[in-house]
């Protein structure tokens, strides 16, 4: 019923508010929409009854442009984490999600980068404008190395993208470790359960001393540190 009730949320919000994203879009005005962006994932936390515990945030100098890599076990998480994240940050997504009426036109106009699976020219495009982005705006960027969700709350294989994010804009690399979201709104499941979230931002991980030659290992560093949060090792 929550789900339910906050579906019928967007659909109102955004209706309302369309005359106003594109008022925002005509005249170049980014940050309004994202800060409506943000006011609405903290609503949709409060309406489905979930509570975050953030720790780690004071490892985030403020100012600095960083590569925000965490687990995926759920369709919560980026927005769980999108709003704990300090400072300016936009993410890199599957770009279907931004196809949503609307709401998919006003994540481009932002800076959210849609990746293109299908093929490498795609993925290596959508760095490229991240990269762009993060040079010109001092922007971090969300990614979830994973590229999909966990079926059964073990990590999947690391795609490269982020690593490759992180190396050419030479912004260190966050872990983040999220426990709990599966158990509220596992893969596959349309409605989301109350319950708690707890999500870990580890100590930054700087890339120079890295290059794509050795990039295996910068992987294997993120992984372990996401690995050392879920079994309680920080």
């Amino acid at each position: 019923m929550r789900t339910v009730l906050l579906l019928a949320f967007y659909v109102v919000i955004v209706l309302a508010l369309s005359p106003f994203i594109l008022f925002c879009m005509l005249t170049g005005l980014r940050q309004p929409l994202v800060e409506i962006g943000l006011w609405a994932m903290r609503v949709s936390r409060r309406v489905l009854g979930i509570t975050v515990e953030a720790s780690g945030l004071e490892r985030i100098e403020p100012g600095q442009p960083f590569v925000f890599m965490p687990n995926h076990e759920s369709f919560l998480d980026g927005p769980l984490v999108m709003v704990l994240i300090p400072g300016v940050a936009r993410v890199i997504m599957k770009k279907s999600i931004l196809r949503i009426p609307i709401v998919g036109t006003a994540m481009l106009f932002v800076g959210f980068v849609p990746v293109d699976r299908k093929g490498a020219e795609g993925g290596k495009k959508s760095i490229a404008r991240a990269v762009r982005l993060m040079a010109k705006h001092g922007y971090s960027f969300l990614i979830f190395p994973e590229g999909t969700r966990s079926l059964d709350g073990r990590m999947g294989p690391f795609r490269r993208g982020g690593f490759f994010l992180a190396l050419e804009s030479g912004a260190p690399i966050v872990p983040v470790t999220i426990i709990g979201s599966r158990a509220l709104m596992p893969k596959g499941q349309w409605y989301a359960r109350r319950g708690q979230v707890r999500v870990i931002f580890h100590e930054p991980l700087p890339v120079t001393d890295f290059s794509k030659e050795s990039m295996p290992a910068l992987m294997e560093r993120v992984r372990a540190a996401i690995e050392a949060g879920k079994q309680g090792v920080i």
